[in-house]
């Protein structure tokens, strides 16, 4: 009800000051103003990187070899049997000594529970957790159980379908050793990039967030986790009393009550975690809508909580401000559009005032593209054509995912019933598929042999015939 009341609030007041700004002025240049505050934050954030980057050039990290935490690795599996031995198997390959695994069993009801007890019989550092089929459901509810059986001083937490180098802990580590950091990110990059359009947009769009997350880094900003590859210590696990069971985002929820409890919250882009994308249209909206709604969600959950925090850094504070302005952006754009459409309708204003607001929207469009260009080029080191192509079908469909999910989302916390409905993610297509396409490629060779066979067959009785003749 409370994240009903504020979010009420919020369209009501912005619709009220649009229709009134809109009396006086052309509100295309709020629309502007907007743009060119967060232009100005983009430009502050991205000095800050380059003065950071210069600084570590001419004085160089110092890394204390002797900080070498116990950590435990929690994998969460609901019905992943046919990626989580590999994973594991994955994970176990970390050059870094001081860990064991807790692989969790979320009451699947496929053979996973039988998949990770084989894993654990066979490996010293495996541990299992069952959970039954009557178990508060959710991921949250899932690493607080494991939370409880892990001795680790610090936690890594890693999706099913995870796979990383092995010196990734090693790289991870050395950026939590600071009193004041609870938690560090390790940057996402899709494994089967290359499958589809689907697929490629998935990992320019990580792209772009490693570009934001490095950014808000460089500011020491409000960084925040993204599930897979994402280790925070014990002591601010603690602090802020485990995950809450009661949202549906998991990493995002506790990232924000890390910061108002004052923890900083630091991105590694050195350590890469792999993961599957979604080649799927209907599953990709779905986990979308989660992420979105959760973001919303815990945004209209803490804010009053962020306003008010003594702990929590200003920086922090000014650079959620400018990451919630993504969101309400969506919503500005449209009351603009439709107040604009009703009043010229009520031919209480001219046509070419809605062009102009069409045009501001072009603009952001505009912006969000080369910020996809840019960060192309900086991260994956894509030549410019390349570049320029993958920025524009990226910001297509950056447009075509989160624009309509932001409206839908927002009319969803309004007038419907929330749910716990964290919308699961298929892992494994795309080895189904390559084991499909294998089989596929086996059969056609034992076909083109027998074939073979029997056409050689023929040809030597022909000639033996001929021969008795």
């Amino acid at each position: 009800m409370k994240e009903r009341v504020i979010l009420f609030t919020i369209i009501f007041g912005l619709g009220v000051f649009v229709y009134i700004f809109q009396s006086y002025f052309n509100t295309v240049w709020g629309l502007a103003f907007l743009c060119l505050c967060m232009t100005i934050y983009a430009l502050v954030t991205n000095l800050a990187y380059t003065l950071k980057k210069r600084i570590l050039k001419k004085y160089p990290q110092v890394i204390n070899e002797g900080y070498k935490p116990f950590v435990s690795v929690l994998i969460p599996a609901h019905n992943e049997e046919s990626v989580i031995a590999s994973t594991v198997e994955n994970i176990l390959g970390m050059d870094y000594e001081n860990f064991e695994v807790i692989v969790i069993d979320d009451r699947s009801t496929d053979n996973t529970a039988s998949v990770i007890k084989d894993l654990e019989r066979k490996y010293e550092k495996v541990k299992v957790l069952i959970r039954q089929e009557g178990a508060f459901p959710g991921k949250s509810a899932v690493l607080n159980d494991a939370f409880q059986m892990a001795r680790g001083d610090a936690v890594l937490v890693f999706d099913a379908d995870a796979t990383v180098e092995p010196d990734f802990l090693s790289k991870l580590v050395p950026e939590l050793e600071p009193k004041d950091v609870g938690a560090v990110q390790a940057r996402k990059v899709i494994r089967n990039k290359n499958q589809n359009f689907l697929t490629r947009c998935q990992n320019n769009e990580y792209t772009m967030d490693t570009y934001f997350q490095v950014s808000r880094d460089s500011v020491k900003g409000a960084v925040e986790l993204r599930g897979n590859g994402e280790l925070i210590k014990r002591e601010a696990i603690n602090d802020i009393g485990g995950w809450n069971n009661y949202t549906i985002v998991d990493d995002l929820d506790m990232s924000t009550r890390l910061h108002i409890k004052g923890w900083d919250v630091r991105y590694c882009i050195d350590a890469v975690v792999y993961e599957e994308g979604i080649a799927y249209l209907g599953p990709l909206y779905r986990q979308r809508r989660r992420w979105l709604e959760g973001t919303i969600r815990r945004y209209l959950e803490y804010s009053g909580a962020a306003l008010t925090s003594k702990k929590m850094s200003l920086r922090a504070r000014i650079d959620m401000m400018a990451y919630i302005s993504e969101f309400i952006m969506p919503l500005w754009f449209l009351l603009e559009i439709v107040i604009r459409a009703f009043k010229i309708l009520a031919k209480d204003a001219s046509p070419h005032m809605l062009y102009s607001s069409i045009i501001i929207g072009i603009a952001i469009g505009v912006g969000f593209f080369l910020a996809a260009r840019y960060a192309l080029r900086r991260y994956d080191y894509m030549p410019r054509p390349d570049a320029m192509f993958e920025a524009l079908e990226t910001s297509i469909y950056l447009f075509i995912i989160w624009f309509p999910l932001v409206l839908f989302i927002c009319f969803k916390i309004l007038f419907m019933k929330k749910d716990m409905n964290w919308g699961k993610t298929a892992h494994g297509l795309v080895m189904e598929e390559e084991a499909s396409i294998k089989a596929f490629i086996k059969n056609e060779l034992e076909k083109t042999k027998q074939y073979t066979k029997e056409y050689t067959e023929r040809i030597i009785q022909k000639i033996v015939d001929k021969g008795e003749k």
